[in-house]
């Protein structure tokens, strides 16, 4: 549920709640989550939302009967839904790549960035380094270091406005040292590509079986991949593949830029570790806070190999100069204190949840050993159909032809189930069920 905060937290909480019952989003009597789990999901006072239920019981958008709970009343789903018209209205966000953005760590954040204001000198809120504050960059090369393996100081990470300016750095340096092609994986991620071919460069696919890429018989000067949870099929890169694509970069001088998109959500067992930790003088590495916090935050950071790193601060300082400080700075102070720690285990713990609950309800789909989305293919089963049923039952998703390039691939969805809210997740998945 999105709430408009600008006008008051209860005013916010109360007119959402009055447009889902309005539009059909939450049907006829329906069970609201009690206060205080829609306050938790919220990050708001139990009070706020309790005042909420009231108020509606008054004007008959809920009922309230004890020991039953609060619903949707009848009557007032029954006068106030619209006629369907044109395109079915997404009830259920299933698209991957998106986190439960109600889960950020409001409290955690708020001292966090208190901290920070109290303590900064003011020449720190100046132009500073391209590459971002020397604390910042420092914090997070420790954190990366202990939790994902990766080898490099402070001096070789560039902190990034979101992925794709760290794509866009990296590519736009190597068109300008010569480099005519960049490998990207198929199926993959359509942005990256793009991005890829905005630098000038030509993208040469690179198959994905079971054990990840398929490295033999890579011509190209650099390669793009997802070697923790290649995205979307969902397998790590194997350990064969891995020394096959070193040793490539080694032989040919290319580069490799390692997207660890969700390298910290593993749930079946110890998260694999970083390429770039095998070798950092020839792996690129890029990683983010938007699936750990927010995508709002536009943090990213990419660790970049020695000889390329001149010409990378070079283009970050004339793209941008550099980005927030004070957010970069917040962040490192929420490592610094274990808040960012605790936030990440909390929340691995609930999209585990989520995602035992998927397989439970419809099997084992694949790709779900790590992150937030999982495939489930349709043997025999027309996907633009699938997806046309799923839309029809509120259900926003993809299907796998969305991120294969033109490849023919076997029809299957994507599901991401990171983005609906705590209180929201067991009617999305309740509306996927009911066709697949």
């Amino acid at each position: 549920m999105e709430v408009d905060r600008s006008a008051g937290l209860r005013a916010g909480v109360e007119r959402a709640l009055r447009d889902a019952i309005r539009s059909g989003t939450l049907p006829s009597g329906t069970r609201l989550p009690s206060s205080r789990a829609l306050a938790a999901d919220l990050g708001i006072a139990r009070n706020t939302v309790a005042e909420v239920y009231t108020q509606l019981v008054h004007e008959g958008y809920l009922s309230g009967d004890r020991g039953g709970g609060t619903r949707i009343a009848v009557k007032a789903v029954a006068e106030s839904r619209p006629e369907p018209a044109g395109e079915p209205p997404v009830v259920h966000d299933l698209r991957p790549g998106r986190p439960d953005v109600s889960l950020f760590p409001v409290s955690a954040w708020a001292a966090a960035g208190r901290r920070v204001l109290n303590t900064t000198p003011a020449e720190a809120l100046g132009y500073g380094d391209p590459r971002g504050p020397e604390r910042a960059r420092g914090v997070i090369a420790a954190y990366l270091a202990r939790v994902r393996g990766v080898q490099a100081g402070p001096e070789r990470i560039v902190l990034c406005s979101g992925y794709r300016q760290a794509v866009a750095l990296l590519t736009r340096v190597l068109a300008e040292r010569g480099a005519r092609s960049v490998a990207v994986e198929r199926p993959g991620i359509p942005a990256v590509a793009e991005q890829v071919r905005r630098a000038g460069l030509a993208t040469v696919p690179v198959p994905v079986d079971s054990d990840g890429a398929v490295i033999d018989g890579l011509a190209a000067d650099a390669v793009v991949l997802t070697p923790a949870h290649q995205f979307p099929i969902g397998v790590p890169l194997a350990a064969r593949r891995r020394a096959e694509v070193l040793a490539w970069a080694r032989r040919t001088g290319g580069v490799i830029l390692e997207d660890d998109y969700d390298g910290e959500f593993r749930y079946d067992r110890q998260p694999i570790g970083s390429l770039q930790g095998l070798a950092p003088d020839v792996v690129a590495y890029a990683g983010s806070a938007s699936k750990t916090l927010a995508p709002g935050l536009r943090l990213a950071w990419l660790v970049v190999p020695e000889h390329l790193l001149a010409d990378v601060v070079r283009e970050k300082e004339l793209t941008d100069r550099h980005a927030d400080n004070l957010t970069q700075l917040t962040l490192a102070t929420m490592i610094e204190s274990g808040g960012y720690d605790r936030h990440v285990r909390a929340a691995r713990l609930r999209y585990r949840r989520r995602r035992d609950d998927l397989t439970r309800a419809i099997g084992r789909p694949a790709g779900i050993a790590a992150g937030l989305h999982a495939v489930i293919w349709l043997p025999g089963d027309d996907e633009q159909t699938t997806l046309r049923r799923l839309a029809a039952n509120g259900v926003a998703t993809h299907g796998m032809s969305r991120y294969s390039d033109g490849l023919e691939m076997p029809p299957a969805v994507v599901i991401g189930y990171g983005a609906p809210a705590q209180h929201a997740w067991p009617l999305a998945l309740k509306a996927l069920t009911e066709v697949i």
